[in-house]
């Protein structure tokens, strides 16, 4: 299981007893949902005719749009993990990220789900001998991924991102 016992607050939305806004919320479901995009070809080219995992991620920046309730996105997370139970290496482990993209619209915490799952896709995937480099270059993307917004709009802010 990818969610920790306790629940950190910031992680659960304001409405539920948590401070998680609902855009805060948002932004998180969209970095899942490029995370486990950009392993999803690892699935893909086991199974080029399933499209649960692609659904799945499509499903979740449509409940950020408004355009789905949580509960489509939910029900579209446990169609990608059927995609995956019958795999292994890095297309089980990219079908997993879908899901766990999808079902950030339910629990946030997943989107860290995602993110996961696509460096245990990258590792999977890598030749032997190249694990482990291969995954910390997929964490080092999504570092980028959320760091970058910072980096191109610095000088627009004050320069307040040069930490």
């Amino acid at each position: 299981m990818i969610l920790p016992k306790q629940r950190d607050p910031r992680f659960i939305t304001i409405r539920r007893g948590g401070t998680l806004t609902d855009s805060d919320h948002h932004l998180l479901a969209l970095w899942a949902a490029t995370c486990a995009e950009h392993v999803l070809h690892l699935f893909e080219s086991v199974r080029p005719s399933d499209p649960r995992p692609r659904q799945a991620i499509a499903q979740a920046r449509a409940w950020v749009r408004g355009e789905i309730k949580m509960s489509q996105a939910r029900e579209s997370a446990g169609h990608a993990n059927g995609a995956a139970r019958d795999l292994t290496g890095g297309a089980r482990y990219a079908a997993y990220a879908a899901a766990q993209a999808a079902a950030v619209a339910h629990v946030a915490a997943h989107e860290l789900g995602a993110a996961a799952y696509a460096i245990k896709a990258v590792r999977a995937a890598a030749p032997v001998g190249q694990s482990e480099g291969s995954g910390r270059l997929e964490c080092r993307w999504q570092r980028e991924l959320v760091l970058d917004d910072q980096r191109l709009r610095n000088d627009i802010c004050w320069g307040v991102f040069d930490c």
